[in-house]
């Protein structure tokens, strides 16, 4: 993967991105979530920055994750948020931790590759792994390029299924 994703320039980064938010916009899920759990993308991500400042022109609650120790903790995102640089030079909100997770209606989460039927390959740390299985009840869509959906992955008992992919 990061030699497909080296071998795209950062425009067509940023025009496949568009083309993955654009899809997941369309979705009755998105379109019906009130409170969502999305990431701040990195430069080899599908880029979330635009569809963060939708969704709360939108009127939507979002939650982005920070990385404390080995576990992601949620806060939720304003535009007047200070964010910061935390751990792998991913821009954080600052605040209290979200914890009402009964709440969250949609997580968005970002892989390295993914599979049609939802297996996820993450960056091996089992962050969203384990912030997921805290929430059970929550409907979740990896994003990616098209080029990182491939037939088949590796997994694990603890590894945990999109209910959706959109690339």
């Amino acid at each position: 993967m990061k030699r497909y994703k080296a071998a795209c320039s950062a425009e067509e980064r940023a025009n496949l991105s568009r083309k993955v938010m654009t899809k997941l916009k369309g979705t009755a899920s998105w379109q019906q979530a009130h409170t969502v759990l999305l990431y701040h993308s990195l430069p080899d991500e599908v880029d979330t920055h635009a569809l963060i400042a939708e969704a709360v022109a939108e009127g939507k609650r979002v939650l982005l994750p920070v990385v404390v120790g080995d576990d992601l903790e949620l806060r939720e995102y304003h535009p007047s948020t200070s964010m910061i640089e935390g751990a792998f030079h991913i821009q954080e909100p600052t605040g209290a931790p979200f914890t009402d997770y009964t709440s969250i209606d949609l997580a968005v989460v970002p892989g390295v590759a993914f599979t049609p039927e939802g297996h996820r390959l993450g960056r091996g740390r089992g962050y969203y792994d384990r912030q997921l299985s805290r929430l059970p009840k929550v409907f979740k869509i990896g994003v990616c390029w098209p080029f990182q959906l491939v037939e088949a992955l590796p997994t694990e008992p603890h590894d945990l299924a999109m209910n959706a992919v959109v690339s």
